[in-house]
């Protein structure tokens, strides 16, 4: 008989997009994020974060024992990333292996290191179905890290993890708590109504379903699967600090370990 998965049996990471400011404008609440989250997604620069940014979030986030991830973008520093650009393949393999090589500097002069790679935004999404985007991340990696690569997180089912599984590498597979989701398993587009969850009590219950249930409600009502070792907590919403201690809290309630992911 197959054993039942209980909530004590199951651990998840919990990852935020963190150093998402420029010069003196400011967004996320990286200090009180990283009292909350096991791995931090920081910004490289090309969507957002600059030097000093990116050296004081590597160091609080040393601090703290949180797994530093490079958070890389197409370079949209205008539309935070989140716009749609056709970036010839080797040109992005470089601007990828660029933006973790910059973070890498940081990250050790803290006492840490670069822990795994997740694209942000347009890219982010572009990979899940651009084979061509998807193998010049991974290109840039290789450049970057050599062929023992990194950890990268990602859509389940995204040609961009299976990529990375292919390259010998660990892909993560990560699900967006505040995010709608399609009943094909994607996330809604941004512009879309309701593509963005809003309510923190729905935000803490779908965490929870996420998490132990291992289901999520897609935007047409369907149950359908969610097999996530990364739980998302967006940085870059009013009050993302507040809801993500609700949620971490949650889990904890529910018995499910909260740890990062390797």
């Amino acid at each position: 008989m197959a054993s039942m998965i209980t909530p004590s049996a199951v651990a998840i990471d919990l990852n935020a997009d963190l150093g998402e400011g420029f010069g003196r404008w400011t967004l996320t609440d990286d200090e009180a994020l990283l009292s909350v989250v096991t791995s931090a997604n920081v910004a490289c620069g090309f969507h957002a974060g600059d030097p000093s940014i990116m050296r004081r979030v590597c160091e609080l986030a040393a601090g703290r024992g949180v797994r530093i991830g490079a958070q890389v973008s197409y370079r949209d520093l205008a539309g935070f990333g989140r716009r749609a650009m056709d970036v010839p393949a080797g040109e992005l393999a470089d601007e990828v292996a660029y933006q973790i090589g910059a973070l890498e500097v940081f990250a050790r002069a803290a006492g840490s290191r670069v822990s795994y790679v997740k694209p942000h935004g347009a890219l982010y999404n572009r990979t899940v179905h651009d084979a061509a985007q998807a193998g010049a991340v991974v290109a840039g990696i290789r450049l970057a890290a050599g062929e023992r690569g990194l950890p990268v997180l990602g859509l389940p089912g995204s040609l961009l993890l299976e990529a990375v599984a292919g390259a010998g590498w660990e892909p993560v597979a990560e699900a967006f708590a505040d995010r709608a989701y399609t009943p094909a398993g994607t996330l809604v587009p941004r512009g879309e109504p309701g593509a963005v969850v809003h309510d923190p009590d729905e935000v803490v219950a779908r965490a929870l379903s996420m998490a132990a249930g291992r289901t999520v409600t897609a935007a047409d009502g369907s149950r359908i699967p969610v097999a996530a070792r990364s739980l998302c907590l967006h940085g870059d919403t009013p009050g993302a600090a507040v809801l993500a201690r609700r949620v971490r809290e949650a889990l904890g309630g529910a018995g499910v370990r909260v740890e990062a992911f390797a």
